[in-house]
């Protein structure tokens, strides 16, 4: 999910920055443009760590500032298909629950939360269950899987990312914790 990695990119020196040209300077650069961003190869860029190596500056025709290439450690955020991951429901709606992974969120629509029908409270913001009485709402802690993901580099926000909890061992942590303790009672005892 998370890794840290070595990646290459160009950054541009404003003029009135070119006398004090550093590996901190051009971190702070590097941040500014990348951090947050989503890439299909290496996913979304948290922290850009530390600069490696500064290569030459080159000026550009009809361009103020001086370009350098830098190499660069950074910490990325790259969920992979079929991942189990641990989140936080940050929004609940009518056809699921919108859950906080890492730098981003994936959506657990309401018909891989339960195979129990699941009616949306809108004054709650929740998702109940009128068979078991569970529900799930903003806050909850929950356990899933990665099904589907559709990465947009241009519009982060339009990054999709659908989720199941659905299988064994997934699901709301308290509904997790509840099925452990039903099966440490010993058979016959109510």
């Amino acid at each position: 999910m998370y890794k840290r990695v070595t990646l290459k990119d160009t950054v541009e020196v404003p003029p009135e920055q070119l006398a004090d040209v550093s590996e901190e300077m051009v971190r702070r650069l590097l941040q500014d443009k990348l951090e947050g961003r989503m890439d299909e190869e290496v996913g979304s860029i948290v922290s850009v760590v530390s600069v490696a190596d500064i290569g030459e500056g080159a000026v550009l025709p009809n361009r103020p500032g001086v370009y350098y290439e830098a190499e660069f450690d950074a910490v990325t955020f790259d969920p992979a298909m079929q991942e189990v991951i641990d989140g936080t429901v940050v929004e609940v709606v009518e056809f699921g629950a919108f859950v906080g992974i890492g730098p981003v969120d994936g959506l657990l629509h309401v018909s891989q939360i339960s195979d129990e029908y699941l009616s949306y409270d809108a004054e709650n913001q929740q998702l109940a269950s009128t068979e078991s009485n569970r529900t799930l709402g903003v806050e909850d802690a929950v356990r899933a899987r990665i099904v589907t993901k559709s990465i947009d580099e241009r519009n982060p926000r339009d990054s999709k990312i659908g989720l199941t909890a659905k299988q064994p061992g997934l699901g709301k942590h308290g509904w997790l914790k509840e099925e452990h303790e039903a099966r440490q009672q010993p058979a016959g005892d109510d």
